[in-house]
């Protein structure tokens, strides 16, 4: 009899369940941000949050949880219940660390289910106004013939200036000095002040500081010039061939959420990248809304797994990871 009674109750639960999720939201959303306010994700998860609210029905409210490179919030969110009141936005870096990190707390592949890709954001290469160069290939030869002065900062093991980092010393054929920074926000101001030669970093960050004539910026890493920025070459068309790094971002929830919840989820996401301020947001920004196809699960699942064969190679051979 009592196991009968614990059936009873396995079902009744299991059909609440299902009932909540058919009829989800039911209150706030949780979308978590793995950096601190004020970044290129952030800017990318408050815009995104709030046209999905109309869709939802219900006010989506972005969390910050930096830490460890963003596996903090990533850990968080895979560990949280399957409901669809906590789901992350993460950018390239969901591929990246399982070859950044010797131990991670949570698998890319396995421990998510899918909502879709967002947008793509180009990344800039720029360098102090001091250095007396106004070109890649200028860059490329004073960086071999100054290899012991030159720096390259980064905002951290792991971000996207990093990556672009490793990206451009493999194309030029140069190991330069590397100086990481704890964000974007500090490596700028070092760049901007002079104490650091080269910056590659996201448009969502640059473009005020080209307009404005502070740094002086080199080439765009997309093979496409931006509206933005129409007089920035690419870096192919600035002698690096194959040089292709946009910085793409993805919306997840933990395995295991219903069906209809994340059909309900990829629909807002959907309406959210057609609402006409935020295109404008984003074009504003240098960012590309990813193509429809590319906004589904299997769009993401696709996307994710092909970005982690492409670096797991390329990190492998720089030999940098994190504990």
């Amino acid at each position: 009899m009592n196991s009968l009674r614990v059936l009873g109750g396995l079902i009744l639960a299991a059909c609440a369940f299902g009932a909540s999720a058919q009829s989800y939201p039911t209150r706030p959303v949780t979308l978590v941000v793995p950096f601190a306010a004020g970044g290129p994700t952030d800017v990318a998860a408050r815009a995104l949050g709030q046209a999905m609210e109309k869709s939802m029905g219900q006010p989506v409210v972005v969390e910050n949880k930096a830490g460890a490179g963003g596996t903090l919030a990533v850990s968080d969110v895979a560990r949280a219940t399957p409901d669809g009141y906590r789901i992350l936005i993460h950018h390239i870096g969901m591929s990246t660390a399982p070859a950044l990190y010797r131990k991670l707390s949570f698998d890319p592949l396995k421990d998510f289910e899918y909502i879709g890709q967002v947008l793509d954001v180009p990344m800039t290469l720029l360098v102090k106004t001091g250095l007396p160069v106004n070109s890649v290939k200028e860059l490329a030869v004073y960086a071999k013939a100054n290899k012991d002065k030159i720096t390259l900062a980064n905002a951290g093991l792991g971000a996207a200036s990093h990556l672009c980092g490793l990206l451009f010393q493999q194309a030029i054929e140069v190991d330069l000095t590397t100086v990481p920074y704890k964000g974007t926000a500090p490596a700028m101001a070092d760049l901007l002040g002079g104490q650091v030669d080269i910056l590659c970093d996201q448009t969502t960050q640059t473009i005020p500081q080209i307009q404005g004539g502070k740094v002086k910026a080199l080439a765009v890493t997309t093979t496409k010039r931006l509206d933005a920025l129409k007089d920035l070459p690419t870096a192919a068309e600035s002698g690096l061939p194959g040089f292709d790094l946009a910085v793409w971002h993805g919306v997840y929830a933990p395995k295991g959420t219903p069906r209809p919840v994340t059909d309900k989820l990829n629909a807002s996401l959907q309406a959210a990248l057609k609402d006409p301020a935020v295109v404008k947001r984003f074009a504003d920004l240098g960012a590309i809304i990813v193509p429809a196809d590319k906004q589904t699960p299997d769009g993401l699942a696709r996307h994710l797994k092909a970005e982690i064969d492409k670096w797991a190679p390329i990190i492998k051979k720089a030999g940098q990871y994190a504990d």
